[in-house]
């Protein structure tokens, strides 16, 4: 696993041990960067169940002004700091150890992200309580763009009861990114 553009570029990145984590290929890293990458200079970026760091990490290392990290064990957490500080990119992130509504409930009236990536345990209805917890948030407004990683059998009618909007799907071989958005905002 490595970091695939920007200042960060073709340094490669640890990753904890065991089932824990699914890190994201490359391959469909750059995919989802390639469909992100205008959306990334001077951004706010949120990655929730961030694992290795390694989504919130190529954000930073492709222009994003600050990143926050979100990871509820201890293990990953310690390999976020790692990877950031072997990046050069701690000066511009926040690593939180806690789970995710847990953290946005912390965050609540900090400015809005611009960017949100989720990769929470597939089929587990993480994802839901954590729409619910946005659902009126500080932390998402009508610019916000959300990306959810879910397995591919998940199901997206759910969001609107939340308030949200899922408008683009981009599915790969054994899961698909989500691109949702505050129902009020149509893309």
């Amino acid at each position: 696993m490595r970091v695939i553009a920007g200042t960060a570029r073709s340094l490669p990145l640890k990753c904890i041990e065991g089932l824990e984590t699914r890190p994201t290929t490359d391959r469909i890293k750059e995919t989802l960067f390639n469909m992100i990458q205008q959306e990334l200079p001077g951004c706010r970026f949120l990655d929730l169940f961030a694992g290795s760091g390694a989504i919130g990490i190529e954000a930073l290392s492709r222009g994003a002004k600050e990143a926050v990290f979100v990871e509820n064990q201890r293990k990953a957490w310690s390999c976020i700091k790692e990877n950031l500080s072997f990046t050069r990119l701690s000066e511009r992130a926040h690593v939180i150890l806690s789970d995710a509504v847990s953290a946005i409930r912390q965050m609540e009236g900090e400015p809005a992200f611009d960017l949100v990536f989720m990769d929470p345990p597939y089929d587990q209805g993480l994802e839901q309580q954590v729409l619910a917890a946005l659902a009126h948030s500080t932390l998402v407004d009508s610019h916000t763009i959300l990306i959810l990683e879910a397995s591919k059998k998940s199901q997206d009618a759910w969001m609107k009861e939340y308030g949200f909007t899922p408008w683009r799907v981009k599915s790969y071989k054994t899961n698909r990114h989500v691109f949702i958005s505050r129902t009020e905002e149509k893309h």
